[in-house]
């Protein structure tokens, strides 16, 4: 039973804030699909960037230069950014190249990471395209806990799942090859802004090697330790992770 997709909160949600799709680049296939919530009065919000959903890119620079149309578009010149898993590594490198002229004014990074060499197929990443789906999703699934969890992480797992099941093979493929493609954060690019680390003290997808170079790249970064949470603390945390962020921003 996917208790988070059928959940009064989660229908309030969907039932009271639209979501909207929003093009920004010249390819018309390439879909911005976000929820706006909060008042509009607003001038420097937060935006959530999450492990799987985006337009189909399959370049950290174009997907920088997209996402710079996307604010642009939305009027928006400073934003927080919290940023999960990918979403932590896309939000570091959209602050990197924007820091001659920069849009981020801070970073909350959820189970992120500054390497993407940690996953140790940056020698497939030019070959994901070529994958059929099932091939990709058994890939990203291989990533998810294994073993007995409490009831609240399986909510969230089953709701990810699901998540995972609803995209087709090039935006999986896009996915793991902005995931997997050779690159690391340049810290001297970012290092004025405000930082906040989240993550996990139980079984994630992240090694211990990869939260300690997260530690070292960011030494002044405000720390926030959950006992538990798995790879999704802020589906199955939520109320943990929410305020780490009201701390934050």
């Amino acid at each position: 039973m996917e208790e988070i997709r059928i959940s009064p909160d989660y229908n309030w949600f969907r039932s009271t804030v639209p979501l909207k799709k929003i093009i920004v680049d010249d390819d018309d296939s390439k879909v911005w699909s976000l929820y706006d919530a909060g008042p509009k009065s607003i001038r420097c919000p937060i935006i959530f960037l999450p492990p799987l959903q985006y337009p189909v890119y399959w370049d950290l620079l174009e997907f920088c230069d997209g996402f710079r149309k996307l604010l642009d578009h939305l009027q928006l010149d400073k934003v927080h950014l919290f940023g999960a898993s990918l979403g932590g590594f896309l939000a570091q490198k959209f602050a990197e190249c924007t820091h001659k002229s920069p849009r981020v004014h801070s970073l909350i990074l959820c189970n992120s990471f500054s390497d993407t060499s940690i996953f140790n197929q940056t020698w497939t990443a030019n070959s994901f395209w070529l994958m059929p789906a099932f091939m990709l999703k058994k890939i990203v699934l291989g990533n998810f806990a294994k073993g007995p969890v409490d009831p609240k992480m399986a909510d969230a797992i089953d709701f990810m799942v699901d998540r995972l099941e609803s995209l087709n093979q090039s935006e999986l493929a896009s996915r793991l090859t902005l995931n997997c493609q050779n690159s690391y954060v340049e810290p001297h690019k970012i290092k004025d802004l405000a930082v906040t680390i989240v993550d996990v003290f139980d079984q994630s997808a992240l090694s211990h090697e990869a939260k300690e170079e997260m530690y070292k790249l960011y030494p002044n970064a405000r720390r926030a330790h959950l006992k538990t949470g798995g790879n999704f603390p802020y589906l199955c945390r939520s109320a943990e992770v929410n305020l780490y962020i009201q701390v934050s921003t």
